[in-house]
C-alpha cells in the first residue's frame, strides 16, 4: 500500500471540522459556495500597463507585414505597427463582363432583333435611294423636290435633304446596328413626318394601303421602329458593348419623346397644317 500525501485532508477531519461549526453555532461553509468571496483583491500595481510589464519590445516588427507604420506613444517613443494593403479596385471592364455572365440565356431573341433591324432598316435604304439616285423606278433628286413642293412643303430643298439623311442614313446605321438609338430616332422622325404628311391629305383617318394617301405602311414601320427603340438591337450589332443594345432603360423613352418632337417641329415648320383633320375627337380646325 502506497502512503496517503499529507496534503490531501483526511474525512474524517473535515467531518469534525463541520461539526464543530455547526456546534459552534455558525454555518457551514466551502470555499466553492462564494468563490469571489474568498478571492483576494489584485493590487493595482500588479497589473501590467507597459509594453515591458508584458514582455514586449516595441521596437519589434510584426511577423508577416509587408509593410509597417510609425507612431509614437504617449511618452514620445516609437513604435510599429502593421497595415493591411487596399484591395484592388475592380476594373469597370471586369464589372461589365461579370454582370453579362450573370444574364439569362437569351435564345433566338438576338437573331430576331437582328432580322427586324434588317427588314427595317433596308425598307428605309430601298426609298432613300429612290429619292437619292432614281434607282428601283425612283423619282431621283429633282424628282423628289418637285414632290416635296407639290406636296406644300414650304422649303423643298430642305425638306428633300431631311428625308434623304433619315431613310437612307438612318436605315444603314440600322441595318449594322451603330449609334442605334440615335438611328432609329431618325427614321421614327422621318416616318411620323411621312405619316402626318399622307394624313393630312384628305380628311378622315387614311389607314387604307390602297389609297395614295394611305398610312397603313407608314404605320408598320413606324411600330418596328418604335420596338427596335425599346428593345435595343441585341448582340448582333455594332453596339454590343454598349448598355442600350440588350439592357435599355428610361434613355429609351427620352429618345422616342425627342423624335416624337422633332417629327411635329419639322412638320410645323416646313409644311404646316392640320395632319388629324376630320379624324374623330382629334379634329381641330387648321
Amino acid at each position: 500500500m502506497t502512503d496517503k500525501s499529507k496534503d490531501i485532508p483526511n474525512a474524517d477531519d473535515s467531518a469534525r471540522a463541520g461539526q464543530g461549526a455547526a456546534a459552534a453555532g455558525r454555518p457551514v461553509t466551502s470555499p466553492f459556495d462564494s468563490p469571489t468571496g474568498q478571492m483576494r483583491k489584485p493590487n493595482p500595481k500588479d497589473i501590467p500597463r507597459t509594453d515591458e510589464d508584458l514582455g514586449l519590445d516595441p521596437g519589434d516588427e510584426v511577423p508577416g507585414a509587408s509593410t509597417a507604420h510609425t507612431g509614437r506613444d504617449s511618452a514620445g517613443e516609437d513604435y510599429g505597427y502593421a497595415t493591411i494593403p487596399p484591395a484592388t479596385a475592380t476594373s469597370a471592364e471586369a464589372v461589365r463582363l461579370q454582370r453579362r455572365n450573370r444574364e439569362a440565356r437569351r435564345g433566338t431573341l438576338d437573331l430576331g432583333l437582328f432580322v427586324l433591324r434588317l427588314v427595317v432598316g433596308y425598307t428605309f435604304i430601298y426609298h432613300g435611294l429612290q429619292k437619292l439616285t432614281g434607282w428601283f423606278h425612283g423619282p431621283g433628286l429633282d424628282g423628289t423636290k418637285l414632290m416635296m413642293e407639290s406636296g406644300g412643303w414650304d422649303y423643298p430643298s430642305l425638306a428633300t435633304a431631311l428625308v434623304i439623311a433619315g431613310e437612307l442614313g438612318g436605315g444603314i446605321l440600322l441595318v449594322v446596328g451603330l449609334a442605334t438609338p440615335l438611328a432609329a430616332g431618325a427614321v421614327l422622325a422621318t416616318i411620323l413626318n411621312a405619316w402626318m404628311w399622307k394624313q393630312g391629305m384628305v380628311p378622315g383617318f387614311q389607314y387604307n394601303a390602297g389609297t395614295p394617301t394611305g398610312v397603313e405602311l407608314d404605320s408598320v414601320l413606324a411600330g418596328a421602329t418604335l420596338a427596335i427603340i425599346l428593345t435595343g438591337p441585341g448582340r448582333w450589332s455594332f453596339d454590343r458593348t454598349r448598355g442600350w443594345a440588350t439592357r435599355p432603360a428610361y434613355g429609351s423613352f427620352v429618345v422616342v419623346l425627342l423624335a416624337v418632337a422633332a417629327a411635329i417641329a419639322t412638320f410645323w415648320f416646313l409644311h404646316g397644317g392640320n395632319p388629324l383633320q376630320g379624324v374623330g375627337p382629334f379634329d381641330a380646325k387648321s
